[in-house]
């Protein structure tokens, strides 16, 4: 059994794609039951924000499975030749990778949001309720919870973003009475509406697709809601104008910018936060405007606080990743090597009756002796095997150790089976 995540994201996808799939909470738990009656699926959970639809799933074949997953998504999309080229997938190595990225914000479009980590933990709710999640993925989620949780403990994860927004509005002596317009109403655009308020903006804009989160946006900050077909005007009036929408296409254009600056003798500040972005890259070139994007921000950060925390949550993930593999991989070894043991037991067991049925004249300390003897015996016999198998099921390859074990003791498959079943139930959430 492996663990395959098929989903879409704003990093596979313009927002436009985005929107056509976003899911509410019946949504979402409509994709959770339909995940986990595909064939070759026996566990799903789904994670659905904003930026974001995952589902997550233990299978026992890719092919079967990937394709049924995908076509879920496909079909709350609408168009499946528009999806189908921004789905992502990965697997088994790759899924656990994943996920720990996602839980410690890595992979958000605001780096080190901690909303994602309440998100991860209602998709772990939800799958138990559902009764759609079991063992392997409630291990899965309760260690990224854990590995979120760490990197935001151990690292200034959570204050990169914010970092970045104030980098963005570093050739500017302050926004304090400035006219700023945002544009986009998702986390980073949060980030950026919040920092220029706090650092005393006179007049902000926030300019979005849906009118909606604009004005929720906007009414947080003492701002006003604008529609995107007035961008225009807006970028006319502005100090700075700070761009996180990552859309389809360019938002702010050269001649949209040109024609904004005719008669006017004041800088303008445009930064670029967005992935694709934004902004034209030649408005840039126009007098008097100077354009920021993540390409120049990257570079500033990289040897910056603000990097290095990013360096050494990526660390914290392999760290991780790599420990949860290794106990995974050894779990799976463990009832081939109690099936072992209790052969070897079983063995030891009937040969004692043997002699002793042989030897009737022994006394009950002899007979206390003998076992104590043979028993030691058959422990250090199995001590190296069940020591190196363990040590060898960390190592990649295509040699299945625990199925050479049970080839080479003739184990009962039966006896595997029924460990294998008395472990899940243990562990069963």
């Amino acid at each position: 059994m492996s663990v395959l995540v098929v989903g879409i994201s704003h990093n596979s996808a313009p927002v436009s794609v985005l929107e056509r799939v976003a899911l509410d909470a019946d949504g979402a738990h409509k994709l959770l039951t339909d995940a986990a009656a595909c064939a070759h699926v026996t566990e799903a959970a789904v994670v659905s924000t904003c930026n974001r639809v995952e589902v997550y799933a233990e299978v026992d074949r890719f092919h079967g499975s990937v394709e049924a997953l995908s076509r879920l998504l496909l079909e709350r999309g609408g168009d499946a030749e528009t999806m189908l080229p921004h789905l992502y997938v990965h697997y088994d190595d790759g899924a656990v990778a994943h996920l720990f990225q996602v839980a410690a914000g890595l992979d958000s479009m605001a780096v080190g949001e901690g909303q994602i980590l309440g998100q991860a933990r209602e998709a772990l709710r939800s799958g138990q309720e559902a009764g759609t999640v079991g063992t392997a993925l409630n291990s899965l989620f309760q260690q990224a919870l854990r590995v979120g949780k760490r990197a935001r403990a151990e690292t200034g994860i959570d204050r990169v973003a914010p970092t970045l927004v104030t980098a963005g509005l570093g050739p500017v002596d302050g926004v304090e009475g400035a006219s700023v317009v945002v544009v986009g109403a998702g986390a980073m655009a949060g980030l950026a509406t919040a920092t220029v308020s706090r650092m005393g903006a006179a007049r902000i804009s926030v300019v979005n697709r849906t009118p909606d989160r604009a004005r929720r946006l906007a009414a947080e900050h003492g701002g006003r809601a604008v529609a995107l077909a007035d961008l225009p005007a807006e970028v006319a009036e502005a100090d700075v104008v700070i761009t996180c929408a990552g859309a389809t296409g360019v938002l702010v254009t050269r001649d949209m910018v040109a024609t904004a600056r005719e008669g006017r003798d004041r800088p303008l500040l445009v930064v670029d936060l967005a992935l694709p972005h934004d902004v034209e890259p030649s408005v840039g070139d126009l007098p008097g405007v100077r354009l920021v994007g993540l390409a120049e921000l990257g570079d500033t950060l990289a040897d910056s606080d603000a990097g290095r925390e990013v360096v050494e949550v990526r660390r914290i993930v392999g760290e991780e990743v790599a420990a949860f593999l290794t106990a995974r991989r050894q779990a799976k070894v463990k009832p081939t090597v109690v099936a072992l043991r209790s052969m070897a037991t079983s063995v030891v067991d009937a040969e004692l009756a043997r002699l002793e049925s042989r030897l009737p004249q022994l006394d009950d300390a002899a007979r206390a002796e003998i076992r104590h003897t043979v028993r030691r015996v058959a422990d250090k016999l199995l001590h190296e095997p069940t020591v190196r198998v363990k040590e060898l099921s960390d190592e990649q390859g295509a040699v299945s150790y625990e199925r050479a074990l049970a080839e080479l003791f003739a184990l009962d498959p039966d006896s595997v089976d029924a460990v294998t079943r008395a472990t899940v139930s243990e562990e069963r959430p």
